[in-house]
């Protein structure tokens, strides 16, 4: 496993992180147990970055991540967000809700203070107001949190967030169907020292290739209740394409795959292979799938040829494709 820096938190954190979501629940249910053994996959692998929220299956999620601290003397740099709960969305960020959330969440976790705390997606005119941006700084003072980054949707969101000098992250969706970031953030971010942490890094697995395209999912799997954008943003599963147009679009990637590497770990070089990029979190639900995507840490750069052909099919048959502002 290789480390990077993460921004201006100083963190070194493992370029191959893990998302966990799927702690909580929302990719059909998993068993404690197989989410505590994946976990020891996780540690046993090198990944030292895990990233959750409070609102993943009501705090299940952290509770698991607070389990297995407990249990293993394991610590990894831990992140965790605020803003998707009820009683905060779509416009109730007042300090004492959000103070209350990080109290919830060091809780949870086993934590006196949150390594990392990201806003959660909030919407666009609660960042343009910029009030809950003094409210992130001072939850830092109070030593609620050691740094404070957002989770955002769009680039015009990263790129409000990026104008608070005490943002030290940014979480966005980038991937081989949402190229963009790379042209229109990367710069920017680097320049202000913020790590680039990367969500949806497979498209909600599309970028496995494994997906038929009438593929069909669990009751309670965000990629069947939002697939279409009925519950949240439509541009995050999936990337914001739809499924059967996804699948076809493969057929564009597939002859560049250099031969003896799959799909899905082509998919997680091609974003490594930016150094703005401190880790990608990929959601895992087995132990094998953690093994899998961190031996992607010492998989060899994707050539300067392949990067330009990506970019192209992209531009020329991807970009249209995404149903959401990007």
């Amino acid at each position: 496993m290789h480390y990077r820096r993460l921004g201006k938190t100083g963190y070194q954190v493992s370029e191959i992180g893990m998302g966990c979501w799927q702690f909580g629940g929302n990719f059909g249910t998993i068993d404690d147990s197989v989410s505590q053994a994946t976990m020891d996959a996780a540690h046993a692998a090198g990944v030292t970055f895990w990233d959750t929220a409070d609102v993943y299956g009501a705090g299940r999620s952290e509770r698991q991540i607070g389990i297995w601290r407990q249990r293993t003397g394991g610590d990894p740099v831990i992140a965790t967000k605020v803003g998707r709960s009820g009683d905060l969305f779509p416009g109730n960020y007042d300090e004492s809700a959000i103070r209350r959330h990080l109290e919830e969440s060091c809780e949870r976790l086993g934590l006196s203070s949150l390594p990392l705390i990201q806003l959660h997606c909030v919407p666009p005119a609660v960042l343009e107001d910029g009030s809950v941006f003094a409210i992130m700084d001072k939850m830092q003072s109070e030593g609620l949190c050691q740094n404070w980054g957002a989770s955002v949707e769009t680039i015009a969101e990263a790129q409000t967030c990026l104008k608070q000098p005490g943002l030290a992250t940014l979480q966005i969706i980038f991937n081989l169907y949402r190229q963009n970031a790379a042209w229109d953030l990367f710069d920017a971010a680097e320049s202000a020292d913020v790590g680039i942490i990367v969500r949806l890094p497979l498209a909600s697995g599309l970028l496995t290739g494994k997906f038929a395209a009438d593929q069909t999912f669990a009751e309670d799997d965000h990629r069947n209740y939002n697939a279409n954008g009925e519950k949240f943003s439509v541009g995050e599963t999936f990337s914001g394409i739809e499924l059967a147009k996804g699948v076809e679009a493969l057929e564009h990637l597939r002859p560049l795959v250099p031969e003896g590497m799959s799909l899905a770990d082509f998919s997680l070089r091609w974003i490594l292979d930016h150094p703005a990029v401190s880790s990608l979190i990929a959601g895992c639900s087995r132990p094998e799938q953690v093994e899998r995507n961190a031996r992607v840490s010492d998989l060899p750069h994707l050539t300067d040829l392949t990067h330009e052909a990506l970019e192209k099919v992209y531009r020329d048959e991807i970009e249209q494709l995404v149903r959401c502002p990007i």
